[in-house]
């Protein structure tokens, strides 16, 4: 290594000699290789080059972007869910994409009256789409059967007398198949020609026929009709899918995944950031997969069934730029994304997981800037969460809001903030995104650090755990959530804004907390009959067949018979949707103002498309409910038992336990769900302690980790091989591997111990050779603390509370203690560690119907 290569190290706090430079060096995770972001000059820090104009300019976090700072000025915003009912006309409109499912009308590509007939093509998006759904003409939302709008539920809107409406679609192909029936009218004039095709690009084209004079009022009330559309939008490459490739589109799935959107967004998306796949999602593709994973959760419902954790659904046109739909997507999960300096992309989403933590030492903070204190201009005591509402034809919606009252009166007013979620189509998922944002916005505790580069895995990183007795002794043990970091060299290495992470941020009880379902008002359709309104949709197995619950809410009108019907989604493999299937339910009763429905046996293992409708005494229906998707799985066949179950690592386990087990060939499991229950207790997967599900497929081998990896042990020297680190009082001694006491005296055995006030430590000890007396464990400096008094041979586990001044720690004995003391352990604990003490740890295989197999168990583990 130069001597000047030496120089820039301790310049920047990386000196090699120190720990911290290992750490960065070899971090599996964070690696920390700055390529150029800007210009071509670099220098070189260890194996990383670093161009000058990323060191001067370039941000090496890109900020989080979620509810809340969203609604910042300066952030671009996607165009509002309303704008999705008319079409763009401009003579060079905007380019539109669309992800999950949404409405939307794009842009006008031709309007065109020819004798009775006008004739109008919308591009939709710019992409290929999986499929259009619904049809609205205006704000009517129309059934249409072989292209004509039919007057089933217009009330003779868009099919009086001679008048007609035919809409056609096209989903995007390369090359894409023109409108024949356009061409043949308007192709001689040359205003719509075959060579019109719009290949790759998804289009609505519409023939709308003028009724007699007697019949246009009735026909068309507002006038020429103007289409829009709910479509299901692009394909994406789910990378968890191995049969996917990210170079062939056409094996490409469409989904509500956020974490999958987003990377499409990021690498795919012709109108997004355009990055490279292999140097953006490659090098960090399992840490993507763990989050698409975590976005498909299913989140428990008051009312039974589940969702998924979280989904994402909206459009976007080209005017606002990439940014715009990267914060609108992030806002779905709670994203956190930063940039790495080789061009990778970290993801995190919103869920806690020690293993996405790092740490900042006092050696790695050159300056802080903390608030003890919210000031009253960003005061707020209640949060209202706004999302995009589907069964109000996609406008922008409140859920129930979080609120503080005592801090309402002692504010002398409501301070709202709003938290805008406008591509979350699902209120619950609104709601628990704004609790999240409702608990950091309630926190006290936030600032910016001043970063040393030493300490760039923390700048990477969306949780970081504070180790700063020194600099910051009130948040020495805290954990805060990195909110945004940038390149500020000038200052360290980097400038982090936190916030402390709130407690009990991921808990969820959805009877308590799920809300009241947004109402949907009464609207004046075409047919007169209300559009029924679904709560809950859920795919119920009886047997070896399934059925589908579905449950509206009441419409306190006795004279209406609801009826459910289905479809799959995707009958061919191609994405095309088979035939809707109705099922009315004329003996349904409301109940605590919903009627429960459900429909006989569907096609099991497919995902199905749901709708309700109610029809009135004279056989007109109402217009179709939103469309909900739901698989109707069902397996019936328990899986196999693990081939293994078996504790990983050694003693003595700091707050977690680690395992590994493995399935058999067997295509009936799907998951396995790890539990706990106290050593020698029967095992009941009702009344355990589920810790852990992970998700598995045939033949393959996992791990899985209960609790906290990173705890360490605060002595050294703590198994006394050595007469080093610890000072004896009169009557102690170290040898043989041991600390023994002779009876005469009580005097301590101790080291200095960094220890915080406040904080909870766990202790394990080993007594030996004991004779007489009593020891136990005891915090020195200040007032002194002292553990429970051990009279017996034995190892023992306990915790102890360290008080104001507490700096160093060890053992204390009766002055007729006469023994040994051996394997001393001393940790903080934290709120993810593995509870203390001798545990059996189960594991049951599941499959896709939660059947469990035969369990795997005990494996006993003593968690210090």
């Amino acid at each position: 290594m130069s001597f000047h290569h030496r120089m820039m190290l301790q310049r920047y706090g990386l000196g090699c000699t120190t720990s911290l430079y290992s750490e960065v060096l070899f971090d599996p995770i964070f690696t920390p290789i700055f390529t150029a972001v800007l210009g071509t000059g670099a220098f070189n820090i260890g194996v990383a080059s670093i161009s000058y104009a990323s060191i001067a300019s370039a941000i090496a976090t890109t900020a989080i972007s979620i509810g809340l700072q969203a609604l910042l000025a300066q952030a671009p915003k996607p165009p509002k869910p309303e704008d999705g009912r008319a079409p763009l006309n401009q003579a060079i409109p905007f380019r539109v994409y669309a992800v999950g499912r949404t409405r939307v009308a794009g842009a006008r590509m031709m309007w065109e009256a020819k004798g009775s007939n006008l004739y109008s093509v919308q591009a939709i998006a710019g992409h290929r789409i999986k499929s259009f759904n619904r049809f609205y003409l205006n704000d009517d939302e129309v059934t249409v059967v072989d292209n004509v709008v039919t007057p089933l539920t217009t009330g003779g809107r868009y099919g009086a007398g001679s008048a007609n409406v035919r809409l056609y679609t096209r989903l995007g192909a390369n090359p894409e198949t023109p409108y024949a029936e356009l061409v043949s009218a308007l192709g001689a004039d040359g205003i719509w020609t075959n060579d019109h095709r719009g290949d790759g690009q998804a289009s609505l084209a519409m023939r709308a026929h003028n009724a007699d004079a007697q019949d246009q009022q009735t026909a068309f009330p507002y006038g020429a009709p103007s289409p829009s559309v709910e479509i299901d939008g692009a394909y994406c490459w789910d990378f968890r899918d191995p049969a996917q490739d990210p170079e062939d589109p056409s094996t490409w799935t469409w989904t509500r995944n956020s974490a999958i959107i987003l990377a499409w967004h990021l690498c795919f998306n012709e109108f997004g950031f355009g990055l490279d796949y292999q140097k953006a999602l490659l090098p960090v593709l399992d840490f993507w997969k763990g989050e698409a994973d975590i976005c498909d959760e299913d989140v428990p419902l008051a009312g039974g069934g589940t969702e998924k954790r979280y989904q994402c659904n909206g459009w976007d046109t080209t005017e606002n730029g990439p940014k715009s739909g990267l914060n609108a997507i992030l806002a779905t999960c709670d994203g956190h994304l930063v940039a790495r300096g080789d061009g990778a992309r970290i993801l995190t989403v919103g869920k806690f997981r020690e293993s996405r933590t790092a740490t900042l030492t006092d050696a790695d903070i050159v300056g802080h800037n903390v608030q003890y204190g919210v000031l009253f201009e960003d005061e707020c005591n209640r949060l209202v969460p706004k999302f995009t509402y589907p069964a109000t034809n996609y406008t922008s919606c409140d859920t129930d809001f979080f609120e503080d009252t005592d801090a309402q009166i002692a504010a002398g007013r409501v301070l709202t903030m709003e938290g805008s979620y406008e591509w979350c189509h699902q209120w619950r998922q609104a709601r628990r995104l704004g609790k999240r944002d409702w608990l950091r916005q309630r926190q006290e505790v936030k600032g910016s650090l001043d970063v040393r580069l030493s300490g760039i895995n923390a700048v990477y990183a969306r949780w970081v755990r504070l180790e700063t007795p020194k600099r910051l002794p009130k948040l020495d043990g805290k954990l805060v959530e990195n909110r945004r970091s940038i390149v500020a060299l000038t200052k360290g290495g980097f400038t982090m804004d936190f916030i402390e992470h709130p407690e009990g941020i991921d808990d969820w009880n959805p009877v308590t907390e799920e809300g009241q379902q947004p109402p949907v008002p009464s609207a004046v359709n075409a047919s007169e009959i209300p559009t029924p309104v679904i709560n809950l949709i859920q795919a119920k197995a009886n047997g070896g067949s399934v059925y589908i619950r579905v449950v509206i809410i009441d419409p306190e009108d006795g004279s209406l018979t609801p009826v459910v019907r289905y479809r799959v989604a995707d009958a061919d493999g191609l994405g095309t949707p088979g035939a809707w299937v109705e099922q009315q339910n004329p003996s349904a009763e409301p109940s605590g103002g919903y009627i429960d429905l459900s429909t006989g046996n569907v096609p099991t293992d497919k995902v199905l498309d749901v709708q309700a409708a109610f029809i009135a005494s004279n056989r007109r229906y109402s217009n179709w409910s939103v469309t909900d998707t739901v698989t109707s799985t069902s397996d019936p066949t328990p899986p196999a038992a693990l081939t293994s179950f078996a504790l990983t690592g050694s003693a003595p386990r700091l707050g977690h336990a680690a395992f590994a087990f493995s399935t058999g060939n067997d295509a009936h499991v799907r998951s396995v769900e790890i539990y706990r229950v106290p050593a020698g207790s029967a095992f009941d997967p009702d009344t355990a302690t589920l810790v852990g599900t992970r998700a598995v497929g045939p033949s393959a081998s996992y791990s899985f980790t209960d609790g906290d990896t990173t705890r360490a042990n605060l002595y050294s020297n703590p198994g006394f091989d050595t007469d080093t680190a610890w000072t004896k009082g009169a009557g102690w001694t170290i040898a043989s591997g041991k600390a023994t006491h002779a009876a005469g005296s009580a005097n301590s055995l101790l080291q200095s111990v960094a220890l915080t006030a406040g904080e909870v430590y766990r202790y394990s000890m080993t007594v030996l050779d004991l004779t007489a007396g009593s020891v136990f464990t005891r915090f020195n400096g200040g007032t002194v603390v002292n553990g429970t008094a051990r009279t017996a041979n034995g190892t023992y586990l306990g915790t102890m509370t360290a008080v104001t001044g507490n700096n160093a720690a060890g053992f204390n004995e009766s002055s007729t203690f006469a023994g040994s003391v051996d394997d001393a352990i001393l940790y903080q604990q934290t709120a993810s560690c593995a509870p203390q003490g001798v545990w059996d740890y189960y594991a049951v295989p599941l499959n896709v119907s939660d059947i469990g197999g035969p369990y795997s168990g005990p494996v006993t583990v003593t968690i210090v």
